[in-house]
């Protein structure tokens, strides 16, 4: 008799002989091969940049314009604080550093996705922009206190996942504006995203195209070229002509503050009239004339079509009424669209016959 060990060894001998061996392949990507598609074209830019130093004031426009704003990265964003590029300058690291980079920590962004910007701080001679979350987690305090052997707050062990770029100036931060530090940050981030108002300024004539696109106000613009040139302004102010109280009331924008360029934009209804430019040392200038040269921004108009009316709005016949007769019958004697009921002779009065009176016996 077989024992049971010597059968379950008979049975392996078996299965190994009858099952031919399995020969597996191990790829191994290296750094070359994961980062052969990464581009590591750069060109610096060339932007003017003023000399005198950020303002406060400034500094709180930068935060107020900047953060939250969302864009598309235009290479491959590595996960942390890797990125630094100097304004109008070189980007650091190097194509092989940031092809080494990509390839040891990971992407954050690959080119073309969305990227947010969730925080930004100003301080000495850069500005560091945390992308998607930043590169480091978020701790808690309570994250760190234990009670009885158990954290107050547990950790969601959530990884960060963003990227952090640094962009830094040749010794102080300039008094430069959102837009501005776009256009620096766009061998990075392209914030081409067309807004609203931009869409809207792209279907314009030429000229009135030209004047948003170099923030200028012209008398006749509407509130929406208004927007699209300066934005949203600081302060408001509605007021009803002095001296006038049958006057149009009338509201007026302003942008800027002293010592800056001061805007004073009025509006009447949905139209500039009036323009006040005040410049420090130079005297107020007014503009009150039409600067549209006729043109006029189309008023927006609803046309309801109803039935059976034409497009070109010509009216059409009445449609006639809903009928049981068949193509080609007269209408009755009686007038069309009416009911008609079949007629009954009346009895006259010869023809009346009175029931007897019954009578009691």
């Amino acid at each position: 008799m077989v024992s049971r060990t010597h059968r379950w060894t008979l049975f392996a001998t078996l299965l190994a002989v009858s099952i031919p061996p399995v020969q597996s392949q191990v790829f191994v990507v290296g750094e070359k091969t994961a980062t052969s598609e990464l581009s590591a074209d750069f060109t610096p830019t060339d932007l003017p940049l003023p000399s005198t130093k950020l303002s406060e004031r400034g500094r709180r426009e930068l935060v107020r314009n900047l953060e939250a704003e969302q864009g598309f990265a235009h290479r491959a964003l590595p996960l942390g604080a890797g990125l630094t590029l100097r304004a109008n300058g070189p980007i650091s690291p190097g194509p092989a550093e940031y092809r080494q980079m990509i390839y040891q920590k990971g992407q954050s962004a690959a080119p073309g996705d969305r990227v947010v910007i969730t925080t930004m701080t100003i301080k000495g001679d850069r500005i560091v922009f945390d992308l998607n979350g930043g590169p480091y987690a978020k701790h808690r305090f309570l994250s760190h206190v234990q009670l009885n052997d158990n954290p107050v707050v547990a950790s969601n062990g959530e990884q960060p996942m963003g990227a952090r770029v640094t962009l830094i100036f040749n010794g102080s931060i300039p008094e430069i504006s959102a837009p501005e530090v776009k256009a620096l940050l766009e061998p990075v981030i392209d914030f081409g995203v067309k807004s609203t108002e931009q869409a809207y300024a792209d279907t314009l004539p030429p000229p009135l195209k030209n004047a948003i696109a170099a923030h200028e106000i012209l008398v006749g613009m509407n509130h929406r070229m208004v927007l699209a040139a300066l934005g949203a302004p600081e302060r408001k102010v509605r007021e009803q002509p002095s001296g006038d109280p049958n006057g149009a009331r009338y509201e007026e924008w302003i942008y800027g503050h002293v010592p800056q360029t001061v805007r004073f934009i009025r509006f009447v209804g949905d139209r500039v009239t009036v323009v006040e430019i005040a410049a420090l040392g130079k005297p107020l200038e007014i503009h009150d004339k039409d600067e549209m040269g006729g043109y006029e921004s189309p008023a927006l108009t609803r046309e309801i079509a109803m039935g059976d009316r034409k497009p070109n709005g010509a009216e059409d016949a009445s449609a006639p009424p809903p009928t049981l007769r068949q193509p080609g019958e007269a209408a009755p004697p009686g007038g069309s669209n009416k009911v008609q009921f079949p007629t009954t002779s009346q009895p006259t009065a010869s023809t009346t016959s009175q029931a007897p009176t019954p009578h009691l016996q």
